[in-house]
């Protein structure tokens, strides 16, 4: 003998067939949104390397052309190196080290967090090379250059040791074994806030190394708009440009990296 289904059945079935459907249509939407979202990370992220790697080879042509070169026997050739490592290393290389999340969003959380960390690794070695050319300079200058006392210089100071003390505290945090998870969720928003800060911080050092250079060596030339004011001028802007699109690219909530299933543990912030 067959049954027949009640109204109040029927509307039940009704309405969980209507609920699937939508929620169906609410992940393809999703989906829909994070593809373009993506599209749209991938063409910033173009743009971004272009204008990085021109920021690196303006630095290399105006050192080339205006400064005298590379060498490591006269103190204003050995200086030359600071600003081109400075570059490649605080600039363009922290730039990649902090998109590096939302730019291989594929790969596995764990995989990210070393390549991070080594990523900064190679800027710490960049940064003390840089250093040292800058102190070798003043040390064998005739008669020699007192070292730290510019407004640059004392910047510099902070810049490098609050990336250091990131560093530390990010591989202690993130890294080594047993800690927390509870602990890495809270110290998370901190770390995303002065790596970002950090990193403008390192934009705001380098425009600031830039004019200090084209006063010491123009001094009143500068007035005159020579070629090398001119193109000093057009670094230090392109050095901006630089930092405000990369500061937009990973502060944007759309271009965050989704979590995946095997992350483990999910820790919320601007990098993921």
């Amino acid at each position: 003998m067959g049954t027949t289904a009640t109204p109040e059945l029927e509307n039940n079935r009704i309405e969980e067939a209507v609920t699937l459907n939508n929620m169906t249509e609410q992940n393809r939407n999703t989906q829909s949104q994070n593809f373009s979202h993506v599209g749209a990370y991938s063409s910033l992220y173009t743009i971004c390397q272009i204008v990085g790697l021109l920021l690196i080879f303006s630095v290399f042509y105006w050192i080339i052309n205006f400064r005298g070169g590379f060498g490591f026997t006269e103190p204003k050739i050995i200086f030359n190196w600071h600003p081109l490592f400075m570059t490649i290393g605080f600039i363009y290389l922290f730039a990649n080290s902090i998109l590096h999340y939302r730019t291989f969003r594929s790969l596995k959380k764990r995989d990210l967090k070393n390549h991070h960390a080594i990523i900064h690794g190679f800027i710490i070695v960049l940064v003390l090379l840089a250093g040292w050319a800058s102190f070798a300079s003043h040390m064998y200058s005739n008669p020699p250059i007192p070292d730290l006392y510019s407004l640059h210089s004392w910047l510099g100071v902070v810049t490098i040791s609050m990336f250091l003390s990131q560093f530390v505290s990010g591989f202690v945090s993130f890294l080594f074994p047993g800690i927390a998870a509870q602990y890495k969720e809270a110290v998370m928003p901190y770390h995303i806030f002065f790596g970002i800060f950090n990193f403008v911080l390192a934009i705001a050092t380098s425009v600031l190394g830039f004019s200090e250079k084209l006063f010491f060596v123009l001094e009143d030339k500068y007035k005159t708009y020579p070629k090398e004011g001119l193109f000093g001028n057009f670094i230090g802007l392109l050095c901006i440009f630089y930092g405000g699109l990369v500061v937009f690219m990973v502060t944007k909530p759309e271009f965050k990296r989704q979590p995946k299933p095997e992350d483990g543990v999910l820790l919320t912030g601007a990098l993921e």
